[in-house]
């Protein structure tokens, strides 16, 4: 079932996300309209980050608008002539929008394709973490099998074509000889006879001669028909190798490349390459065979050369068989274990290098050693457009070579470098804004490869620079904060929109609350980890970043609960608390200080009951005295938002209480105290071994306590944000 008439029974909030994807930068109404083509395309074959391919996206983008164009042009009656108008009105807005960023509208389909079939498969309560894609993917390996069936067919079909082919010659090589040429014979010794004798045996000699010939005539005919059919289905087969190929390399492989690139930044496992080396093991086999035929074809040409196109046509064929096969080498060089993102100089680290055609194509009969070299992102930009770079290198690797091993057991042939280390590096010079932390680089592995007993030889390069654009749209990057969130904290529960709504807030510092509004905006490189935010020394990723390094090390169980709301701003938390009893709280992430949460509240004040907010925690904090101790201290502190008591919530990670000393020692115990609500233990008599040495009332000497006081007014309400006290009790 296609994936839109899935999408369109969503229900709820799964029906909300997915309208969500659509407005200006995509309208829904398109999606509606070429459903089927849509997903009928190969998006997935456009490599985003090689600006290349932006050839391809732009026929894409042409592609649509045509189909656009044509689906409006279809449009009849009273309604169809306003829908004519509409969609007429989309195709020159897409045209507009991505004209000039062709690849900016593949990645945009591509999200909204990915998110819909995820939330297909989660609301068919699927466990699959591949969501809807599964059923496709099971498809498309079929078709994958199906191919190589045919493959094997085709390629079995010409072997047995160029068995006949060679008896066919064979047979009349040898009727050449044993006629032709004795009747040549013949005739070349009448020349000894008397001139009767030899004009009475010549008429006989040159009748036959010219029957042979007549016979050899339409005999090489027939063997130039036999070339010609079998370099026309060698054709076929090559075309179908082509077809085959492009969907292994460039769909398949390049996927599992682009989810390596995701593993990296927390997205799920890319999977294991042994299907992937199975299907191009088929490819080298069969690609080998039809060579060795074409080559084949080629001597038997040359053995008895025949007047004639074919020449030509095997030249080609024996050119574009070499094609696939250097394309198919060169591609199968993959980088399996990548190196770190970040390298540090004096630091080991590991890579593996893999060539998946390796054991078929007998490469391990003299194995290749393998270089590793570090570029810089011009250089490696020069490499890919193949221009001279003088083998320039922007640094030193220590044990940077090392030679490929077959391992029988599992077929593969790969390289570990296992000690590498960054000796040196040579930095280049900057320009403007750009900080050491922006310069990339990038690790080259190159080796040479002897393929079929030396009769081809490539020189391989694993690797593609990485490009990283100067803006991207939001979905995108939520997309991309959502997964790195997850892997950090390691954690299922990501991102809520409510909370995407918020990043978008402080990102584009804007007060809107509508998703649909933050769909087409884009973000910039500098806004995101250039530009500190209006009025902080920090930019917004620093602060994410922050937040995610915070909730990793102290908050994972407290998030995983949802005890955490998090991504609240002060006027939130207000509107939110206002409503509900006194001693209601809510955690929520610090605005002011990079991974820092607080504890907000409400009270009563003498006159009216307000929000407070403590001075936020870090990471310091909290390898003093843990959150849940905490608020265990705070007695003040009675709700989770919205009603939830708070024992019951962070019970089970309260400290236990420490053992009675039996060395004649007290026992210090750090607790918190709020100065303002500082009370007594409303049941001394409960808990007799402990003392509390703050002075009372609290209030009465606030610098004693470290209160820090910073009044900022939000609406009718002044908030005083007060910075905690950590007192010692002892036990007896």
């Amino acid at each position: 079932m296609a994936v839109w008439i899935q999408a369109q029974q969503l229900q709820g909030d799964a029906l909300h996300q997915m309208q969500s994807l659509y407005g200006h930068h995509f309208p829904i109404e398109v999606r509606h309209y070429l459903s089927q083509w849509i997903e009928g395309q190969l998006w997935d074959t456009v490599d985003l980050e090689n600006p290349q391919e932006e050839f391809k996206a732009k026929r894409l983008l042409d592609s649509l608008i045509q189909e656009l164009q044509k689906k409006a042009e279809h449009q009849m009656g009273e309604d169809g002539f306003l829908l004519k108008i509409k969609l007429g009105h989309y195709a020159s807005q897409l045209k507009s929008t991505y004209d000039r960023c062709p690849l900016e509208l593949v990645r945009c389909i591509k999200h909204i394709l990915y998110t819909e079939q995820r939330l297909v498969k989660e609301a068919s309560n699927s466990c699959s973490p591949l969501g809807g894609m599964v059923d496709s993917m099971s498809q498309k390996y079929q078709q994958i099998n199906q191919a190589f069936e045919e493959l094997r067919i085709l390629t079995q079909d010409t072997e047995n074509d160029l068995r006949k082919l060679q008896h066919s010659q064979e047979y009349f090589i040898i009727q050449y000889q044993e006629k032709s040429l004795r009747i040549q014979a013949q005739l070349t010794s009448l020349s000894t006879l008397p001139p009767a004798d030899r004009q009475l045996r010549e008429p006989s000699l040159l009748s036959k001669r010219a029957t042979v010939e007549a016979w050899l005539t339409r005999e090489a005919n027939t063997l130039q028909k036999y070339r010609l059919g079998l370099a026309e289905k060698h054709q076929k087969t090559l075309a179908l190798l082509r077809k085959q190929q492009t969907v292994i390399l460039d769909d398949e492989l390049i996927q599992w490349k682009r989810r390596q690139q995701l593993a990296g930044n927390g997205g799920p496992p890319e999977g294991g390459l042994d299907i992937l080396q199975s299907w191009c093991e088929k490819l080298a086999e069969t690609i080998w065979q039809n060579r060795q035929q074409i080559r084949r074809a080629e001597h038997l040409r040359q053995q008895l050369p025949i007047p004639g196109a074919i020449e030509e046509l095997l030249n080609d064929l024996n050119s574009t068989i070499t094609d696939i096969i250097s394309a198919l080498v060169t591609s199968t060089f993959i980088i399996e274990k990548q190196p770190p993102q970040v390298l540090k100089t004096q630091t080991k680290f590991a890579a593996t290098v893999r060539l998946l055609v390796g054991g078929k194509l007998n490469v391990h009969m003299n194995p290749p050693q393998v270089k590793a070299t570090i570029t810089s992102e011009q250089q490696a930009k020069a490499l890919l457009k193949n221009e001279n770079t003088r083998n320039d290198s922007s640094g030193e690797i220590l044990n940077n070579n090392c030679v490929m091993e077959y391992h029988q057991t599992t077929g593969t042939l790969s390289a570990h470098f296992r000690n590498m280390s960054l000796k040196r590096i040579k930095r280049s010079d900057r320009r403007g804004a750009e900080s050491v932390t922006e310069e990339k680089f990038t690790i080259l592995f190159e080796s040479q490869f002897s393929v079929g007993g030396n009769e081809l030889v490539f020189q391989v390069k694993g690797r593609v620079p990485f490009v990283v654009p100067d803006k991207v749209l939001w979905p995108q990057l939520c997309e991309a904060l959502n997964m790195k969130y997850k892997a950090e904290v390691q954690s299922n529960r990501g991102l809520s929109e409510e909370n995407l709504v918020f990043l978008a807030q402080k990102a584009f510092s804007s007060s809107s609350n509508s998703p649909e509004e933050f769909h087409s905006m884009t973000m910039t490189w500098s806004q995101f980890n250039r530009e500190s935010l209006p009025g902080r020394n920090f930019t917004f990723w620093q602060w994410f970043d922050g937040v995610m390094e915070l909730t990793k090390k102290h908050l994972k169980p407290h998030w995983n609960d949802g005890a955490i709301l998090g991504f609240v701003n002060k006027q939130q938390a207000q509107d939110m608390l206002m409503s509900k009893p006194n001693g209601t709280f809510l955690l929520r992430f610090s605005d002011s200080e990079i991974g820092g949460i607080t504890i907000a509240w409400v009270a009563e004040n003498p006159n009216k009951r307000m929000v407070w907010n403590l001075m936020p925690y870090t990471t310091k904090d909290f390898s003093i005295r843990s959150l849940a101790d905490r608020i265990s201290d705070l007695n003040h502190l009675l709700f989770l938002y919205p009603d939830r008591p708070k024992d019951e919530v962070f019970s089970k990670y309260y400290t236990p209480p420490l053992s009675k000393a039996v060395d004649g020692y007290v026992k210090p115990q750090i607790k918190q105290v709020v100065p303002e609500f500082a009370t007594p233990n409303p049941d001394p008599a409960a808990n007799p071994t402990y003392m509390d040495h703050a002075a009372s009332p609290a209030v009465s000497h606030p610098q004693s306590y470290g209160m820090y006081q910073n009044p900022c007014w939000l609406g009718n309400h002044v908030i005083l944000h007060y910075r905690t006290c950590l007192q010692f009790t002892y036990q007896n």
